[in-house]
């Protein structure tokens, strides 16, 4: 762990295992900037416009990884983080944690470390109600991806109709979802979505119900693999998604949340976990060559 200027901010620090490094803001957020090995590129998108600046009542972008609260509203879900957060490190875990928002009463608490095997990487989401009344709402953690790369979502596993009539899961489509836009790679085992930085303004969404609780982003030789739990006791929310892929010409989402859940007033939490592994592999699209190269990598990330 050090302190560190990055991006234009004075106050960031980088957590670092063997050539894995991490570097967050304190000058805003809760948020993680930068994710990749030392000295090659980050695989969270930074936006420059945004890059070093605080204050001001608009919400910014940034890049990076974030924590918002689903189901997406204006102007709840885009309560500026735009402040200084309080930061705590007990010699393994930096604890990074926002005032509450005004508009709100929400406060939002990221917890960070580096696993005993030096690659997989522990992100608590952690959402706390400090209002005078009972909200439910989902914790909903967002990865906002470089360009050029494209997102891997599983299938459920293949039944054959003669065994299994019932269906698998939810796949669920937002008004501006266009499925035959080529950027979607519909297979039988995998969803892939690639990012295309001529796409513009033309914006793709969709998410599932991942019960085998993995996403991957693959991009120049590098993939990061997300796992995240299932969890079936409360419902999800967008009509029961817990993974959901958005792109459009500047960035790729990896997104996922957790269940509706009550939050008590003064006090009441939830808390989403996330485990992160980076690695350097090829990783080609077909589906045969998915399941070889991507599955054990996936497999090496500390079960959830």
């Amino acid at each position: 762990m050090e302190n560190i200027a990055y991006g234009g901010w004075p106050n960031c620090i980088r957590l670092a295992s063997g050539p894995i490094e991490l570097i967050a803001t304190t000058d805003v957020g809760p948020r993680i900037i930068r994710l990749g090995f030392a000295g090659e590129h980050n695989l969270f998108k930074e936006f420059p416009d945004h890059m070093g600046k605080t204050g001001g009542e608009e919400w910014r972008s940034y890049g990076g990884h974030r924590l918002w609260h689903a189901p997406e509203a204006i102007p709840r879900t885009y309560e500026p983080d735009n402040r200084p957060v309080q930061t705590r490190w007990d010699g393994t875990c930096l604890t990074l944690s926002q005032n509450v928002e005004p508009s709100t009463g929400i406060r939002k608490e990221m917890r960070i470390r580096f696993l005993e095997d030096g690659a997989t990487i522990r992100i608590e989401h952690t959402l706390t109600n400090t209002g005078p009344w009972d909200v439910t709402l989902s914790p909903w953690a967002l990865s906002v991806m470089a360009q050029g790369g494209r997102a891997i979502v599983p299938h459920e596993e293949f039944i054959s109709h003669t065994d299994k009539l019932l269906p698998a899961r939810p796949l669920v489509l937002w008004h501006y979802t266009d499925m035959s836009d080529p950027r979607w790679v519909w297979g039988k085992k995998y969803i892939q979505l690639v990012q295309d930085p001529q796409a513009g303004e033309e914006c793709q969404k969709a998410g599932l119900l991942n019960k085998q609780g993995w996403a991957a982003y693959v991009l120049n030789g590098a993939v990061f693999v997300k796992r995240f739990p299932f969890l079936d006791t409360r419902p999800y929310p967008d009509y029961g998604c817990n993974t959901e892929l958005y792109t459009d010409g500047a960035i790729l989402e990896v997104e996922t949340l957790g269940p509706m859940t009550p939050l008590a007033a003064h006090g009441g939490s939830v808390t989403h976990i996330e485990h992160w592994g980076l690695f350097k592999a090829a990783i080609p699209e077909n589906e045969p060559g998915l399941d070889d190269a991507l599955l054990p990598l996936v497999e090496r990330v500390f079960p959830v």
